[in-house]
């Protein structure tokens, strides 16, 4: 009986314990460490989202920018972070899926090391080419790969999402393209535009600012609707590659063991961001989709992390992408 009250007093004192650290959570600043390079789609919406966050949490969030080798220093550094809840994740569907896939000697489990918090967004992409590809149409590029010895496609890294979408589209049309990773999206975005380059998959975010000013040519997006930002750029179905769809998700995570008090004040945080007006505007002017509410919850965003992770890892490993 006393080792009962003993155990039962112990419990009590964790449950009240776990309430004081939610109740004084966040007394300091908070460091978001995005897993890709400043300017890109990822840290687009990291920053767009946890500005709102650092409202509702009575605190600031700052962006720590941790890109190379895939996001999986970035990723690393969120596993080996205190789980206080003063370090969080932001990452995509290539940094915290992909990469499972490709990298064989990670020092951590990217579903099992980390706590899922919430679904951020999700967004297609676009098919983009330099200035210089005489192709106006997207059937018209394709006869162009075709006839090419050789053609470039920029990625934001081994695995990233451009890379698997080349991968797809090579597949699709029968050609080889001499991929060519940086450290992010972003810069290899500007060699595109300077012409370096020939080819690149962008998500839309980062896009958009060069598709309006005339820096890269667009051809179609990979999607089943025409975005509301690009009104003038087909769907791949429109543009002769039917069915050719690829949606890109962010999302955000806590290192292992982060108090679930903690957790589910970040996710609450979240769900008011995503559900601020202003958030809603700024997502549709860069062609972001609000995920499911199911999705904005710790659980749900698990649960989802799981299926993405059933799905795509197996494909990954069968194309046999390696780190370079």
């Amino acid at each position: 009986m006393k080792a009962l009250l003993i155990l039962a007093a112990g419990a009590a004192g964790l449950l009240i314990h776990g309430d004081a650290v939610a109740q004084n959570y966040p007394s300091r600043p908070i460091v978001a460490v995005v897993a890709a390079s400043a300017g890109g789609p990822t840290d687009t919406i990291a920053r767009i989202v946890t500005e709102r966050m650092g409202a509702s949490l009575g605190t600031t969030i700052v962006i720590e920018n941790v890109g190379g080798a895939s996001g999986t220093i970035g990723t690393g550094r969120v596993a080996r972070a205190q789980p206080d809840g003063y370090t969080i994740g932001i990452g995509g569907w290539n940094h915290y899926v992909v990469n499972a896939g490709i990298y064989t000697n990670l020092q951590y489990d990217l579903f099992a090391d980390f706590e899922p918090v919430s679904q951020l967004s999700s967004g297609p992409q676009i098919i983009l080419s330099k200035k210089a590809v005489p192709a106006t149409n997207l059937t018209e590029l394709i006869a162009w790969l075709k006839a090419q010895p050789s053609v470039t496609m920029a990625t934001g890294g081994v695995g990233a999402p451009g890379h698997v979408s080349g991968l797809s589209l090579q597949d699709r049309i029968g050609v080889k393209f001499q991929f060519v990773p940086y450290r992010g999206s972003a810069p290899a975005l500007q060699d595109v535009v300077a012409g370096h380059l020939d080819t690149i998959f962008e998500q839309t975010s980062a896009a958009l600012p060069q598709i309006r000013g005339g820096g890269v040519r667009a051809y179609a997006v990979t999607a089943n609707a025409r975005l509301d930002v690009l009104p003038d750029v087909p769907t791949v179905d429109e543009a002769g590659l039917p069915g050719f769809y690829l949606s890109v998700w962010q999302g955000l995570w806590a290192p292992k063991g982060t108090p679930k008090e903690i957790v589910d004040k970040l996710a609450a945080a979240v769900r008011e961001a995503l559900a601020d007006p202003k958030v809603k505007a700024r997502f549709a002017e860069i062609a972001q989709q609000i995920p499911p509410a199911e999705h904005q919850t710790p659980a749900g965003f698990s649960a989802y992390h799981k299926a993405e992770m059933e799905k795509w890892v197996p494909i990954i490993k069968a194309a046999g992408i390696v780190p370079n």
